[in-house]
């Protein structure tokens, strides 16, 4: 079906307005905004096109279009259709659901530094963030512990201590669990903790400065002492946070390109405190200009996501249409946002930072880049094939004796790892340790789709675990009538090094020798070995969650409200165990009938 352009141009209006490109199918291909509906999507027909936008273009069958009454109400419900139809054309960012603060709670007589996600914030206690990553807060979280000796673990926990534990031993917590500190003296640490993460530790370190000069003056040495360390941890400390001012609330955008490869970076500050960086690699498949991608990703960063947004936000690039968008964050935050590239003083000092971090990235990235290139040209000459393979599979097997038996398929193209197509598979039905018949059934259910037209082929089967895993891939590939699938076995030899691997090609008869320092070799190595990982993250998570299911699951009439007060009442699972019907019927919401439920599914 070919769309009319010119049909459908004559009757469009003028007026702003949002447009869906539609494919064959229905499917949204491209969501946009305009000032002017008929003058935005004339630009699409008419004009001149690059090659990506040309290859759009040429899929459209449809196009509808909703005006808006102003560009603001435009912009808004541009970002909340990609978000809701994610189009493949769009810059897509995953959607952080909520943000890690760090959190003191005001209901504990000694409240722990916590980590805690939170869309909104509850009047339980102070919010210290939000921080761009789990990764900023758990390094203030463990400077915090390490410089001030604040509490780590859970209140069930502490509760419950009668002797201090490890983190008190390497000197990371003062033990106010067995009341080694007083609730005076640990509150002083924690406030002077809580000025640190608000950016204050320049006020901190006078206080302990003096502190440590009058315990001097009282021939407290030892506390004199402690109190020196604290202040020399803080001064490494500020020296790190060179770009702290007096205050300042912002997130600066820095863009790098280079190659056709472009890399965003994003630092929060607050308080004028650098509270660390984010880097992002948007996908830019109509091949916009950096400072259109910069406007398209600022915009869906804040509208198209439910994140905070500071009241200053800073551009490497000259954004278009700055005023509608600075209009559109203010509507969204109740307040005045100021939307700018042009900075002096302490702001240049952010946008440098984030410059230098975004071309950083970049070329860390091109390096890597240009060094898997290699990998697979290598891979290529020792295997004898006429052009580099364009994607690799391979499959790994996981399990502790036979439990919670797990198998991974990892794929990897010319770009590295592409993580979107990997899987797990949930061994079932197979003789507990039977690597061979796990083997089996992963492949079995990974290209029996593949038979029924879901899903790619890779150029190259890799199989870790040597002649019998790469007989029964042989097997499989046979029955599915896969044969033209090159095959890789990949066995570890006996002493397990790596670079002594034996490595088969389609028969366990036909070996392929390479060097320990061939990059195809290399190559071979980082693909069984994310296999391997990403095998055992999945076992471990799948049991670990089978040791963690309580007992008392599965009992009739015990839901998650009962369960967890038979739990608190005894004190954890070892204690509702012990307890006899009697004890059993005495907590609140049991009653005696119920009790010998309990009591004789837990006994038999």
């Amino acid at each position: 079906m070919t769309f009319d352009s010119r049909q459908f141009l004559a009757h469009l209006t003028q007026a702003p307005g949002i447009y869906r490109m539609l494919d064959e199918r229905g499917d949204t291909l491209y969501v946009g905004k305009a000032k002017r509906l008929k003058a935005r999507l004339a630009s699409y027909f008419r004009g001149a096109l690059n090659a990506k936008t040309q290859a759009m273009v040429g899929r459209i069958t449809d196009v509808q279009v909703t005006v808006t009454r102003s560009e603001i109400e435009a912009l808004l419900l541009e970002q909340t259709l990609i978000k809701e139809l994610r189009p493949p054309y769009n810059i897509l960012l995953r959607d952080d659901k909520s943000y890690p603060f760090v959190f003191v709670t005001d209901r504990h007589p000694y409240p722990a530094l916590e980590y805690k996600r939170a869309r909104r914030r509850r009047e339980d206690g102070r919010y210290l963030g939000p921080y761009p990553s789990s990764g900023a807060v758990r390094e203030s979280l463990s400077l915090m512990q390490k410089i001030f000796r604040i509490r780590n673990c859970e209140d069930n926990v502490f509760a419950h201590r009668t002797r201090p534990c490890l983190q008190y031993q390497i000197q990371r917590c003062s033990a106010p669990c067995v009341g080694y500190i007083g609730e005076a003296d640990y509150r002083r640490d924690l406030e002077h903790a809580v000025m640190c993460l608000e950016g204050r530790s320049e006020q901190v370190t006078g206080e302990l400065t003096n502190a440590m000069e009058a315990a001097s003056r009282a021939l407290a040495f030892e506390d004199a002492g402690r109190l020196r360390d604290q202040i020399q941890h803080l001064r490494q400390l500020q020296q790190r946070q060179f770009v702290d001012t007096d205050g300042g609330d912002a997130d600066v955008f820095a863009v790098a390109e280079r190659e056709d490869v472009l890399y965003i970076t994003v630092l929060a500050v607050r308080k004028g405190r650098l509270l660390g960086a984010r880097h992002h690699k948007p996908g830019n498949s109509l091949g916009l200009a950096a400072c259109d991608l910069l406007a398209e990703f600022v915009s869906q960063y804040y509208l198209g996501q439910s994140r905070e947004i500071p009241r200053e936000v800073i551009t490497s690039l000259p954004l278009a249409d700055t005023d509608i968008l600075e209009s559109a964050l203010a509507s969204r935050a109740e307040r005045r946002i100021r939307l700018t590239h042009r900075v002096r003083g302490h702001r240049q000092q952010w946008l440098e930072l984030a410059r230098t971090n975004a071309e950083q990235q970049l070329a860390g990235q091109l390096a890597s880049q240009a060094q898997l290139t290699h990998r697979f040209d290598a891979l290529r000459e020792a295997l004898a094939l006429p052009e580099p393979p364009q994607r690799l599979e391979c499959f790994d097997i996981s399990h502790s004796h036979g439990e919670a038996t797990v198998a991974s398929c990892v794929v990897f193209d010319l770009n590295g790892p592409r993580k979107s197509d990997y899987r797990r598979y949930n061994i079932e039905d197979v003789a507990a340790g039977d690597d061979y018949a796990a083997m089996r059934q992963a492949l079995s259910r990974r290209f029996r789709r593949l038979t029924e037209g879901e899903g790619v082929a890779p150029d190259i089967l890799l199989v870790d675990g040597g002649k019998g895993q790469l007989n029964q891939a042989r097997e499989v590939m046979a029955e599915l009538g896969l044969e033209h699938i090159l095959l890789l076995g990949v066995a570890k030899g006996t002493t397990r090094r790596a670079g002594l691997e034996t490595l088969f090609v389609e028969t366990v008869d036909r070996t392929l020798d390479l060097d320990s320092a061939s990059p195809a070799l290399h190559l071979i190595q980082h693909v069984r070995d994310e296999a391997h990982r990403f095998a055992i993250t999945g076992h471990r998570t799948r049991r670990d969650k089978a040791r963690r299911s309580s007992s008392l699951e599965g009992i009739e009439g015990i839901g998650p409200k009962r369960r967890r007060e038979l739990l608190r009442f005894f004190g954890g699972l070892q204690g509702v165990k012990q307890a006899s019907r009697e004890e059993l019927a005495r907590v609140p919401g049991i009653s005696a009938t119920l009790a010998d439920t309990i009591h004789r599914s837990l006994h038999g």
